[in-house]
């Protein structure tokens, strides 16, 4: 057995894996129905044939995946933009860590930006849960995800844990590649965005040692991700009706299939990324602390104050925020025609989702403003301006 093959199960492809895995990736009749239905332009034999005359992973990204997120960013939003990546060095690999907006797209766009300031893509971590289809996890792993298990009992999940974790450091510090994982597991549906300390708990497992200095070899370095529009604010919002009325409610596979097309088609109006600095220097004056959590809180609250500090705040956070609250604290930041078009806009999501009493509209209703209100208000509480 070679260094890595404990990996194998969980890691990106190889170039050596592409042409075998792409050729049995063809032959599903349902990825040609997502290609019809993602890029209806293209001819699928065509397209095949490209697909199968690549022959890297480099290739396949550069060829097939950047140009389609190219388009998908034209037709589905008003631009793609980013900052503060000059906070990075190009002789570091990071662990890049965010806030979660999107199923699919939080690391995709990330992709896109690093490729426009001269980085290479870097790994994704992506949950068993979604890998519903074995083509499904072909194709993720193809584009250089490695797989968080999911839904494995009590002992699996410690030794799935030290996996990951193993594998993430082994990424970042022998294969000199950076990695990208959600600051939490699951999307935060009401945008209020904290760290899992459970999640920077995991990170520690995979090397003996110190744990500050296994956190500080990752070079965590946060990313405040920004949607003007939330694709799937309704669906998030009609979740929350589920959740009040049925305690137990869990979403099907089903659902998590259309949370991920209605993500990837919907319409998200600006987005934005704000590269933050690696958080090792925040860190240094845990040196010779040895209570374990006081460590993994501390790692926790400088993420969450680089995110916070560091979202891009539209008109429609700031609407949302005074119809939340019923105040006029910031009316000076949106125009009227502003907040009509944005009260519009959250009418036209609920009613997508069918008809509702008084009462469940106005649960619905409460909780789409909360979910743009919230990035401000945590923005607020990091600057002191609560």
């Amino acid at each position: 057995m070679t260094q890595t093959a404990h990996f194998d199960e969980i890691r990106p492809f190889n170039d050596n894996e592409y042409s075998e895995k792409i050729a049995s990736l063809i032959q599903e009749p349902a990825f040609k129905q997502v290609i019809a239905t993602v890029m209806p332009e293209v001819d699928f034999e065509l397209f095949c044939k490209k697909l199968l005359s690549i022959n890297t992973i480099e290739e396949f990204q550069k060829q097939v995946i950047v140009p389609f997120l190219y388009k998908l960013i034209e037709h589905t939003s008003d631009g793609l933009s980013n900052n503060g990546i000059e906070s990075l060095t190009h002789d570091k690999n990071y662990l890049f860590m965010s806030n979660h907006r999107d199923i699919v797209l939080d690391a995709a766009f990330l992709c896109v930006a690093l490729l426009q300031n001269g980085y290479d893509t870097c790994e994704i971590a992506i949950g068993s849960n979604l890998l519903i289809y074995q083509w499904i996890e072909d194709l993720v792993r193809i584009n250089k995800s490695f797989i968080v298990k999911r839904g494995v009992g009590v002992r699996q999940a410690l030794e799935a844990a030290i996996q990951l974790s193993a594998y993430i450091h082994y990424a970042i510090n022998q294969k000199h590649q950076s990695a990208w994982i959600a600051q939490r597991e699951g999307r935060a549906k009401d945008s209020n965005d904290r760290t899992q300390e459970a999640l920077i708990k995991m990170l520690t497992l995979g090397k003996k040692g110190n744990i500050l200095d296994n956190i500080r070899e990752l070079n965590i370095a946060p990313i405040a991700i920004s949607y003007e529009y939330d694709p799937c604010d309704s669906l998030k919002a009609l979740e929350f009706l589920q959740k009040s009325k049925n305690p137990d409610f869990k979403k099907s596979q089903r659902d998590d299939l259309v949370n991920m097309q209605t993500g990837i088609m919907g319409y998200k109006g600006l987005i934005h990324y704000s590269f933050t600095p690696c958080i090792n220097d925040e860190l240094a004056h845990l040196e010779g602390e040895s209570d374990r959590t006081t460590i993994l809180q501390a790692a926790c609250q400088v993420i969450d104050r680089h995110i916070h500090l560091n979202y891009r705040i539209y008109p429609g956070n700031y609407v949302a925020y005074d119809m939340l609250y019923k105040c006029n604290r910031f009316a000076e930041q949106y125009t009227a025609e502003q907040k009509e078009n944005f009260e519009k806009y959250i009418q036209g999501q609920i009613a997508k989702m069918g008809e509702f009493s008084i009462e469940d509209y106005q649960f619905m209703h409460e909780k789409m403003l909360l979910m743009y209100s919230n990035p401000l208000k945590n923005k607020l509480e990091a600057e002191g301006k609560a």
